[in-house]
């Protein structure tokens, strides 16, 4: 089986459970935030929007240079969260479906201002910062969404507001 084949039933789970979470922001909590060193909702959700980016610069490209690459763009509404996240998502689905084995197990490098941060290969660049990036970035909405009495979905099982867990 291709590696692309077997990262792809995670993916769209992953994929899945972030869209519900994503879904239950509201406009009216877009400037929440819990603490001092924490980002306030709205970054937090466009981080998590635009992470499926990655896909599709980890596949189409050998590096990436954060001190010169293009800043993410800020959305200021739920609408323009699910409709970006919706168009990353089909567009890095198709980018990590059409990846050749030979591309996944190639090197992929971060540097800072052309000095190497780290370089590994692509598969593990899509597992560690993609989507384990895009899990811890939900658990954290999820908290969000809890300190604002709003309903946690269920993500590898029931949670305490779906199902009726017992808290």
């Amino acid at each position: 089986m291709p590696i692309s084949q077997a990262l792809l039933p995670e993916f769209d789970q992953e994929i899945a459970s972030t869209r519900r979470t994503l879904d239950r922001i509201t406009d009216e909590i877009w400037a929440y935030k819990p603490h001092e060193k924490s980002p306030i909702l709205g970054w937090l959700a466009c981080h998590i929007a635009n992470l499926p980016t990655w896909v599709v610069i980890a596949i189409g490209t050998r590096s990436l240079d954060i001190a010169t690459s293009p800043r993410t763009p800020k959305l200021t509404s739920k609408a323009d969260l699910l409709y970006t996240f919706d168009a990353n998502v089909a567009t890095a689905r198709e980018a990590l479906e059409s990846a050749s084995d030979e591309c996944l197990i190639g090197p992929w490098s971060l540097l800072n201002d052309g000095k190497e941060i780290m370089t590994m290969p692509r598969v593990a660049l899509l597992r560690t910062f993609v989507m384990n990036h895009l899990i811890h970035h939900r658990a954290q909405l999820g908290l969000y969404l809890r300190l604002n009495d709003i309903p946690v979905p269920a993500i590898y099982g029931p949670s305490a507001d779906e199902n009726n867990m017992p808290v």
